[in-house]
């Protein structure tokens, strides 16, 4: 029997009508505002207006990411199926896709096999127009940055200290630098340009942080766009761009709601990528979810030493969230690669390169426990060619640190697949309370910061700041900005910012090339390693194996 690809489970699924979704997801009909038949965006008085207490929070992470896959997201969607098959109320929270990998090296990002969200196809692609309509936000105020200079510049805004730069939701590294403004004076000022991709542009950060739309307005005047040439901060309130930007975005911000292949409610909002930004879906989809359900999974981007390190540090803290229970996701396959293993032998058995390759998941779940102080299982995503050996190994090595493994079979089962998971978590939750604490105080120096993730989480050394990075941490304490949590961006591959340094890594420093401040999102951008803020293309796109058939089918996009 032909093995259906993920599009092709998708499109066999009979959806249920949104307002279907929207009744198990206690959403009133008149909150309710429809995209169709089975998609829809929630008024934002429904958060404010609810009776429901708070459920449980279980946030989803992984070991570092390899290219053998970990299936994440998967997990997510199939332990929100499973929690319900054991009779939980549940509601699941999730970021969006992004244009960029979708057409470039990793495909769609609505799950796995038979724990999907859909409808997959447009999840994947415009779904609401939330992407576009914040990049329509950041390119105007870029638009009426340069147009104020153009039109005499009465701010004093020096063209050579511009920090803003227009965005795209797209793989395209020949947009990272250039110059525009060419053609003569009506053209306006010619100057070093760039764009990065819109999940990496502050507004994503802004528009996923934000719990109202007062405080949407009040995050985006605080945006610094530039410094005028005696070195004062310019802001998007300066320009007078905030309401406009505003206008662009007040749809957007309405949550979305979906639904599992297996009709639970899902809400998917918001997608910063988490190696260059936060890594997590809004706080507003993530506050409604867990109004409108007993227990609300969601997911934070690549592996803990990111996405969960964003989502506890940066998220939580804003928004005054704790989780319940935390799940590490694995495979076997991976953490034999961590351990040296060739992609093309995973299949086969070798517990020596496991037994190099499980300190790397071994150090995200202490993290989560001894770091953070919460409670933590660890979801080991069983293939076929895995062996009891290998299983019994990762088990043994998870409870010496205070941990359970449970197998799951979510990508091939569903929520079937997912239940002894969602018994474990709702043990979790029900008998092992946590002692959340940060991973640092917001006290400390912008190094003490960034070496206290370096130490705690990653396990390196300490930092080496370079001499331009050093005078932009000088200038940002003298602006008062020194007090702001830090959002590292690294690559996703390693807990080091070398991407060739798989493992568990000892004895490293981790480069810190650039601090900028992204004061409406809250937070310092620190750039370390070689990370960009523009992806490309890889050498063959996963754009060349997408198409449309006569009646709109879309084939080839998982």
């Amino acid at each position: 029997m032909k093995q259906l690809s993920d599009i092709e489970i998708a499109q066999n699924c009979k959806m249920l009508p949104i307002t279907e979704v929207a009744e198990k997801a206690h959403v009133d009909e008149k909150y309710l505002e429809p995209y169709g038949k089975y998609k829809a965006k929630i008024d934002l008085a429904l958060l404010n207006e609810s009776k429901r207490e708070n459920g449980k929070l279980i946030l989803v992470t992984a070991i570092t990411p390899t290219p053998a896959g970990e299936g994440k997201t998967t997990t997510t969607i199939g332990l929100a199926d499973g929690l319900k098959r054991i009779g939980k109320d549940v509601t699941v929270a999730l970021r969006e896709p992004s244009l960029g990998p979708v057409f470039g090296i990793k495909g769609g990002a609505a799950g796995g096999g038979y724990a999907q969200v859909v409808p997959m196809e447009d999840i994947n692609l415009h779904f609401t127009g939330d992407f576009h309509a914040i990049g329509a936000a950041n390119n105007l105020l870029a638009a009426m940055l340069d147009n104020h200079i153009q039109q005499g510049n009465a701010l004093g805004i020096d063209p050579r200290k511009i920090t803003w730069k227009r965005c795209v939701d797209m793989n395209d590294r020949q947009l990272r630098f250039l110059v525009d403004g060419l053609g003569g004076k009506a053209n306006g000022t010619p100057r070093e340009d760039g764009f990065d991709i819109t999940v990496a542009s502050e507004i994503m950060a802004v528009f996923c942080l934000s719990n109202s739309i007062r405080d949407l307005k009040e995050r985006l005047s605080r945006i610094i766009v530039g410094y005028t040439y005696d070195e004062k901060p310019v802001t998007a309130g300066d320009l007078k761009a905030v309401g406009a930007m505003t206008a662009l975005l007040k749809d957007a911000m309405k949550p979305n709601l979906v639904q599992t292949l297996e009709g639970t409610p899902a809400f998917v909002h918001g997608g910063p990528f988490a190696n260059i930004a936060h890594g997590c879906n809004s706080v507003i989809a993530t506050k409604l979810a867990l109004k409108m359900g007993d227990y609300t999974v969601t997911e934070a981007g690549f592996g803990a030493d990111l996405g969960a390190e964003k989502f506890l540090d940066i998220k939580c803290r804003m928004a005054g969230l704790t989780p319940d229970a935390v799940v590490v996701v694995a495979t076997v396959r991976a953490l034999k690669m961590h351990g040296g293993k060739a992609k093309s032998e995973l299949a086969d058995e070798d517990l020596e390169a496991l037994e190099k390759g499980i300190p790397n998941l071994l150090r995200h779940v202490s993290n989560i426990k001894n770091v953070y102080g919460l409670p933590c299982v660890v979801a080991v995503n069983r293939f076929p060619t895995d062996t009891d050996a290998e299983i019994e190994s990762i088990i043994t090595k998870c409870r010496r640190l205070g941990v359970n493994t449970v197998l799951s079979t979510v990508w091939a089962e569903g929520g079937k697949g997912g239940e002894a998971l969602a018994r474990e978590v709702v043990r979790l939750c029900e008998e092992e309370k946590g002692k959340f604490t940060f991973s640092y105080e917001l006290c400390g120096s912008i190094e003490d910061k960034i070496t206290a993730v370096v130490q705690k989480v990653y396990g390196g050394d300490g930092i080496t700041v370079l001499p331009s990075a050093k005078k932009q941490i000088e200038k940002l304490t003298e602006l008062g900005f020194d007090k702001l949590p830090v959002c590292i961006a690294k690559t996703q591959y390693s807990f080091s910012d070398d991407p060739s340094k798989l493992g568990a890594p000892k004895n490293f420093s981790v480069t810190v090339k650039n601090v900028k401040v992204s004061a409406g999102a809250g937070f310092l951008v620190v750039l370390t390693g070689d990370i960009l803020t523009m992806p490309g293309l890889p050498k063959v796109p996963a754009a060349e194996k997408i198409d449309v058939d006569d009646n709109g089918r879309i084939t080839g996009l998982f």
